[in-house]
């Protein structure tokens, strides 16, 4: 199974790619938006639904760490790279620019929740905080609420939670348990 984004309210449409051939043409109408909306198969075009996909949260790109979006019912697994200086996350959503924007479905995730800043100390150590973006529901640390304007200090293994989703942070070479 393939799965394409809609142009206009970048919703998923899936579909059988063995019944068809590449270089084929390909219409699909939006269940959400009812946009017409056509594609021609090919490698660049398709992406595998993310039930096939199995990221790696162990990657050696990810140098700095990764955050490790938790499986729910309103998304499934992501790993997002973390970069040095201020990661914001959120809600994926058309329009938003965020740094690490997560697939879900989750309303109660704002586009922009929290942010996670990493940053090397001047032993060359690599130190992470999280603060919350003034979001709706706030930004949780191991079930701890953070105050307004509160910058913690997080580790390997600290579990985040942002509106109904669970993030686990990964430092640089930490393993899988």
């Amino acid at each position: 199974m393939k799965r394409v984004r809609c142009p206009k309210c970048d919703n998923y449409i899936t579909f059988d790619e063995t019944k068809y051939s590449d270089g084929q043409s390909l219409i699909f109408i939006c269940d959400s938006c009812k946009k017409q909306f056509s594609i021609r198969i090919g490698k660049s075009k398709l992406k595998p639904t993310q039930k096939d996909e199995n990221p790696d949260e162990n990657s050696p790109e990810n140098d700095l760490g990764s955050i490790v979006v938790i499986e729910n019912v309103f998304g499934f697994k992501q790993v997002f790279p973390l970069q040095l200086g201020n990661n914001t996350i959120g809600r994926r959503s058309k329009g938003t620019v965020v740094d690490i924007p997560v697939e879900t479905s989750d309303p109660s995730m704002d586009r922009s929740h929290c942010t996670i800043n990493v940053r090397k100390n001047k032993q060359g150590e690599v130190k992470y905080s999280l603060s919350d973006n003034d979001s709706l529901t706030g930004t949780f640390l191991m079930n701890e609420i953070l105050g307004n304007k509160e910058k913690v200090n997080i580790e390997d293994g600290s579990i985040i939670t942002i509106g109904a989703t669970t993030l686990i942070l990964r430092t640089e070479g930490s393993e899988e348990e």
